[in-house]
């Protein structure tokens, strides 16, 4: 009865991981070039965010993002629509203004929560990845006539993928067992439905010998994917 239960947490926990993971890696990999860029402008504010958001705890990350970031992107988008509404640009009844607060679910939120704070990790490891990368190569593509953007697309990005790849997979583990901090917010992934069915059944002991066990199983065999990779580009590089 207890796994019956509680294994209905993984999906959920699945979803959030995986959705969340995707977004991260973008914000990461947009980030990453912020930070390696000569833009001023660009440098400084993604260099701002990355240490803002890693001087955060995650769980206040998760509070924030979820009580006051959600909130208030829904009252400009409300303001912003009933302003094009008075330009004549929309309609007085759109998506802008009709959408409330309570359509973003906290599973959304959650997922926006945890994008933002990984995305700030994995900008560090993604410009590590590019950094590793000898600049003569970069010298040589723009002598061949490439644009800087031509040379990082089709030169420094896809060695430095198959560089990241390790240490990528192991943030990916550890967002996995992040999840579990958004059962705050009552989404019903396996850290709240064990704590919901140990409320209601007084089974403490089977109820997290069973969560623990679901979360090991999942990180040790993301652990031994992650293994086989390295050992892969080993062999590949060597």
């Amino acid at each position: 009865q207890v796994i019956s239960t509680i294994s209905a947490g993984v999906i959920v926990t699945a979803r959030v991981t995986l959705t969340a993971y995707f977004f991260a890696l973008c914000i990461g990999l947009f980030t990453a070039l912020g930070q390696l860029s000569r833009n001023v402008v660009f440098y400084n504010l993604t260099t701002l965010y990355v240490q803002v958001v890693r001087g955060v705890p995650i769980l206040v990350q998760i509070f924030y993002v979820a009580f006051v970031l959600v909130p208030l992107f829904i009252t400009v988008s409300n303001n912003l629509g009933a302003w094009l509404a008075n330009i004549g640009l929309l309609a007085s009844v759109n998506p802008l203004t009709t959408i409330s607060i309570r359509d973003v679910g906290f599973e959304v939120r959650g997922i926006i929560a945890l994008s933002i704070s990984y995305g700030a990790f994995s900008s560090e490891i993604w410009r590590a990845g590019i950094q590793s990368i000898e600049k003569g190569q970069v010298e040589v593509a723009l002598l061949l006539g490439l644009t800087r953007f031509q040379a990082m697309r089709f030169i420094i990005l896809p060695q430095a993928i198959r560089r990241v790849l390790p240490p990528l997979g192991n943030d990916f583990i550890a967002m996995l067992k992040e999840t579990s901090l958004v059962s705050v917010l009552g989404v019903n992934e396996i850290t709240h439905l064990g704590r919901k069915f140990a409320a209601a059944s007084f089974m403490f002991p089977e109820t997290y010998n069973t969560v623990a066990f679901l979360y090991l199983s999942m990180t040790l065999i993301l652990s031994m994917i992650v293994r086989f990779m390295e050992r892969r580009l080993k062999t590949r590089q060597s």
